[in-house]
Order: C-alpha cells, then sequence, then structure tokens
C-alpha cells in the first residue's frame, strides 16, 4: 500500500485540500481529506505544498529532447522513457505524412514499444497518424510531397508492396495498406474531408476502429459537417491550418465550435493560438470538449537557437519550431508547462485543466480507468509543485520519475 498525503487533489468536480490518495496493486482504492498515523506496513509520501493531478496525456506529439518520433528505431522508446519528466503518462506518438517504408518503420517501432513496455516509461498508446490525405494548401510542415489523394475503398486493398521508400512512387493505396496492416497501433487518422474520397476514406477508417480527425484542411462549413456525419469526431489542433473563422464563412472552425460530437485539440504553447481565442473555443464547447496538446516537436524541452529536425527536415527552435523558410513546424511546448500555462495565462481552474490535459484525452480514446484521479481509477498521476512542475510522476501506482536530489 502506497500513501501520498498533504497535497490538494484535483478530482473531476472539486479541489481537496491537504488530502489523501492511496494506492494498492496499480490502483487508487481511497480518497480522503483525513490525515493518516504512521504504519511500518505501507509506503508513505508527505507531498505537503504540492498539487496532484491525473496523469497527463498528449495525443499529438512528434518529439521531444532531440527525439523525433520518425527518426531511428528506437525513438519511440526514447520519447517513452523521457515523457513521464513532463508528467506525460500516456502518448499518441505522432507521424508527419511520409512514404510507405517510413510509415512502416515507425509503427512497427510503436508495436514494440506498445507490446514489451519499458519500466520507468510513459504508456505508448496507439499512433496520432497526421497522414498523407491532407489538402496540400493547408500543408503546413507537411512535406508536399508524400500528399496523396485518399484512394478509392476496395472490399480488398492491395498489401504492402516494399517499394522503395526513396522512390516517392507510391499512392494512397499503398498508405490505406500500411493503416491496415498495423491497424491496432494506428489510434487516430488526421484527413481533410473536402478531398475527392475522403468522405468514404472517413466511414472506412471509423468502421475498422480508428478515430478520425479533421485536420490541414480547407474545407467549408457543409464538407467539415459532410466529415463528421461519416464519422470524424475529432479536430486536429484547432484554428492551425485551417481557413480563419468567419460570420460568413465559418469553415472547419465554426464546424468544430458548434459540433457538440466533436473533440477538438488546441495547441496550448500561447504562440499557435492566442490565450483570447484559447478562452473562446473552450467557452464554446467547453473543457470537457477540448484537447490539450503540445504538438511537440523534438525541439521541446531544448534551449532557444537549437537545430534539430522533424520527419527528416531541419528545424530551429525559437517561441516554436520553424522551418528554415519561416514555416511554423509544431511547438516546443511539453504537457507541464500547457497545463501551467492554462492556470496562469488562459485563467483555468486546475479542475478544468486537468480536464483538458488528462480527462478529456482519456475518454476521447477510451482509455477506461485513465484521465482521472477516483477510486478505483488507475494510479497515474503527477505531483506537481507551485510553479506547476512535476515533482514526481506515477505510473499503474509505480514511481516513474522523482526530482528529488
Amino acid at each position: 500500500m502506497i500513501i501520498l498525503s498533504g497535497a490538494d487533489l484535483v478530482l473531476p468536480d472539486r479541489i481537496v485540500s491537504s488530502g489523501t490518495l492511496v494506492i494498492e496493486a496499480g490502483r487508487i482504492v481511497e480518497i480522503d481529506d483525513r490525515q493518516r498515523p504512521s504504519d511500518a506496513r505501507v509506503s508513505r509520501h508527505d507531498l505537503h505544498g504540492h498539487l496532484i493531478i491525473p496523469g497527463l496525456i498528449d495525443v499529438h506529439v512528434h518529439g521531444a529532447e532531440g527525439t523525433d518520433t520518425l527518426g531511428p528505431s528506437d525513438a519511440i522508446r526514447t520519447l517513452a522513457a523521457l515523457l513521464p519528466r513532463h508528467g506525460v503518462t500516456a502518448f499518441c506518438p505522432t507521424s508527419l505524412a511520409c512514404d510507405p517504408a517510413t510509415l512502416r518503420r515507425m509503427l512497427a517501432a510503436v508495436r514494440d514499444a506498445r507490446s514489451a513496455p519499458a519500466p520507468r516509461a510513459a504508456r505508448v498508446l496507439p499512433a496520432h497518424l497526421e497522414s498523407n490525405f491532407v489538402n496540400p494548401a493547408f500543408a503546413g510542415a507537411q512535406p508536399i510531397e508524400c500528399l496523396r489523394q485518399p484512394p478509392a475503398i476496395l472490399e480488398t486493398l492491395p498489401g504492402p508492396d516494399g517499394r522503395d521508400a526513396t522512390s516517392g512512387h507510391f499512392t494512397g493505396e499503398d498508405i490505406l495498406a500500411e493503416i491496415t496492416r498495423a491497424r491496432p497501433d494506428v489510434g487516430i487518422v488526421t484527413v481533410a474531408p473536402e478531398l475527392d474520397g475522403a468522405v468514404d476514406l472517413i466511414k472506412h477508417l471509423t468502421a475498422a476502429g480508428h478515430f478520425v480527425s479533421l485536420g490541414h484542411s480547407g474545407a467549408t462549413y457543409e464538407e467539415a459537417r459532410a466529415g463528421i456525419d461519416a464519422g470524424a469526431r475529432q479536430a486536429t489542433h484547432l484554428f492551425n491550418r485551417m481557413p480563419a473563422l468567419s460570420h460568413r464563412a465559418p469553415g472547419l472552425a465554426g464546424a468544430v465550435l458548434q459540433s457538440d460530437e466533436v473533440a477538438a485539440e488546441l495547441i496550448c504553447d500561447g504562440v499557435h493560438v492566442h490565450p483570447a481565442i484559447v478562452r473562446v473555443a473552450i467557452g464554446a464547447k467547453h473543457a470537457s470538449r477540448i484537447m490539450a496538446i503540445t504538438d511537440g516537436t523534438a525541439g521541446a524541452g531544448l534551449p532557444t537557437g537549437t537545430r534539430t529536425s522533424i520527419g527528416g527536415r531541419p528545424i530551429t527552435v525559437r517561441d516554436a519550431a520553424y522551418l528554415d523558410d519561416g514555416t511554423l513546424a509544431g511547438s516546443v511546448l511539453t504537457m507541464d508547462r500547457a497545463f501551467e500555462r492554462l492556470v496562469t495565462l488562459i485563467g483555468l481552474t486546475p479542475v478544468d485543466a486537468a480536464l483538458v490535459c488528462s480527462t478529456t484525452p482519456a475518454r476521447e480514446l477510451g482509455l477506461h480507468g485513465l484521465g482521472v484521479l477516483a477510486p478505483g481509477a488507475i494510479a497515474d498521476l503527477v505531483v506537481l509543485d507551485n510553479k506547476y512542475r512535476p515533482a514526481q510522476t506515477w505510473i499503474g501506482g509505480k514511481l516513474v520519475y522523482d526530482r528529488s536530489p
């Protein structure tokens, strides 16, 4: 038995001051506001002056601290090992559009990390593919040469054929075949709903058990609604790489804001989306329909001026990550800083900040028992100091990160 006592506990509906959280067999078994006497049979942690929140879940992250998800075969394991220091207990490794061989290699690494989890590492969730099926006019840092039209959906799709990864001669069918081959390890697929064949692709992917997220898109309101009606239930980094919201042409952003069935990602670094617009989005949809993400790159956690890469393309760390031509190419944010900015810059309560950083992502991905502090829940949690920096990270009731000297 493990007892964490004295910290303020962020529950789904309130904060318990100087509370006690009891963990046994990897789960939270009790939460109360009583101080327990010492007992030699338990492991006790005195955490006065700290805040305990559910483990942070990042559904959109390309890398951190020099590691890129499309890098070497050990990149996913490396990322899983370093993220707990930023309070992350589970994450979706996220790809850029790429050729079939690169996608196959990444998904094999995801499968390996999920089938044999490393100790003291964040949970590796099925991947998020910021896929080949997006609009070239809204590609951003997505490599244009890798974008393809959605394939015609046939009852039998061609299998991966091992094409030369450097040739560039591949089709949308080849990419979809890779997704089919690695189906259990593909969670979210970003699709632009206005592309020819996209609505049928969305229906196919959702029927196969994937989550479809609308993004990198110039869709009109009506085209976005067609994607939602086809089964899309998420939106990729709302406001970024889509037309600006207009009162006469609401477009994809407007469709997402008024659709209760869609949960929207928001990059909470203060660069990609102005804090005022973050407040507007949360006000329109409520925290229960917003997922805070980092869209973090290998530059996350590195000093300003550092050179690194995303999907093999050079980036420079500034207030965000930038390609050499100045294109915004993701963030340098970590999830602990996202939580801190939501509280201090955006003005959310810690309860609502935990909702968008933990609870909503867990619910949207069907992660039962995660994303919440409650009796019976899995003991994935983060202990924050008074500056909202992780002092401890627990996964499955095990202490995997401890900043103490």
